[in-house]
């Protein structure tokens, strides 16, 4: 039966509360703070206790959908004004309905250019095919599954992404990387040399470069629109970072006439707007104008992975460039300004590095496979394809 979200849900926005980033800064604690998508800090207290769904108000991805707009949050935690926060009236579980929200086109209900915005009228006036309560139950409970292994599977990615980061940061920001007696080479008084263009000192050794000298670029060229397909006819083709996964692209479109190639395993790299957001290149691809492919020059893959997060901070500069979108050119990327490592250095971070960052490739791979079958179940359980025991 068609049901309007408002006739199967009580929404509770009346109950959240804004806290502007200064005043978090006083209020640091162990409850999350929700915004559209998702915790955004943790704060001192909480204004909500049990399991409710939140649907993001704003933002970019309710029209790229590169992250579901919907999730549930449970236990005590807070929520600002940019999540719509819903209960079931006893008509939904509430579980079916944020799958429900993640998978169907909501793009009649957004408004705004600039900032897309899915208000509260919007939102309670979607149509939803909802069967009975039983059977939701049963498509939540199948479903759950495969999330539950998905939750797990990315918190272990973000653990090896923050042991490698912090690695990285010892080595390469701190200079704390073993010297020859394994103790931290500048805290125990390694030699360190000024250098003139970053204004600073750096091990002895250690040059300036360009990311270009580290790093083959290949920047992205979009083929003709006419040959793109959704059929998988050809080779698959990102666009831009509208694709972009949590550590993969989702592979929407194909292409009978590549342009630009990525190899599996190079970064990809958004030059436009948001620039300097990556991903990892899962398979052989052709990457369009909003993209650029690398990989090292100087044999590290982690290495120049985590430089590009560290030049981020330089690319946000960029992003607020232009109203619209900012951008960066082949010329401003090859000229990025890095520090080269010796390679005694590189590869002592690559043994310990690579392995993890291998690790994280293997469990992205099955994140993506575990989503796509979600994805693809939950269409089948509804209408009665499949049944599970």
């Amino acid at each position: 039966m068609i049901y309007k979200v408002g006739d199967i849900v009580n929404c509770l926005d009346y109950r959240r509360i804004p806290v502007s980033s200064k005043e978090r800064e006083n209020r640091k604690g162990i409850y999350p703070y929700y915004g559209a998508q998702g915790i955004v800090d943790y704060i001192d207290d909480y204004i909500f206790d049990g399991a409710f769904l939140l649907v993001a108000e704003d933002g970019e991805n309710l029209r790229s959908n590169n992250e579901p707009i919907a999730r549930i949050a449970r236990g005590k935690y807070w929520v600002n004004n940019h999540a719509h926060i819903l209960e079931s009236n006893g008509k939904c579980d509430i579980r079916y309905l944020c799958y429900c929200l993640n998978t169907i086109n909501i793009r009649g209900y957004i408004t705004g250019s600039a900032q897309p915005k899915l208000n509260q009228d919007n939102l309670l006036s979607i149509s939803i095919n909802l069967p009975p309560l039983e059977k939701q139950v049963y498509v939540a409970d199948v479903l759950d599954v495969l999330d539950r292994k998905i939750s797990l599977n990315t918190r272990m990615n973000a653990e090896l992404e923050a042991m490698a980061k912090q690695l990285y940061d010892y080595w390469f920001v701190q200079f704390d990387f073993p010297d020859e007696n394994g103790k931290p080479y500048k805290s125990s008084g390694g030699k360190m040399v000024w250098n003139e263009k970053r204004k600073r000192e750096i091990p002895e050794g250690w040059e300036d470069a360009t990311l270009f000298e580290i790093a083959n670029i290949t920047m992205g060229q979009s083929p003709d629109g006419s040959t793109y397909n959704t059929d998988a006819i050809g080779m698959v083709f990102y666009q831009g970072s509208t694709d972009f996964g949590i550590r993969f692209p989702s592979v929407r479109m194909f292409t009978t006439n590549p342009t630009r190639f990525a190899s599996k395993g190079d970064i990809l790299m958004s030059v436009r707007a948001p620039v300097g957001d990556t991903n990892i290149a899962n398979e052989n691809c052709c990457i369009g104008r909003g993209l650029s492919a690398l990989n090292s020059k100087i044999g590290s893959t982690t290495h120049l992975y985590h430089i590009l997060s560290d030049l981020k901070a330089k690319f946000a500069q960029l992003n607020a460039a232009g109203t619209t979108f900012g951008s960066i050119t082949k010329d401003e990327m090859y000229s990025l300004p890095v520090v080269k490592p010796s390679s005694e250095v590189l590869k002592s971070y690559e043994d310990i590095c690579y392995p993890m960052f291998e690790k994280q490739m293997n469990i992205g791979y099955e994140i993506n496979r575990l989503t796509h079958l979600r994805d693809s179940l939950l269409p089948m359980l509804m209408n009665g394809q499949v049944t599970i025991e």
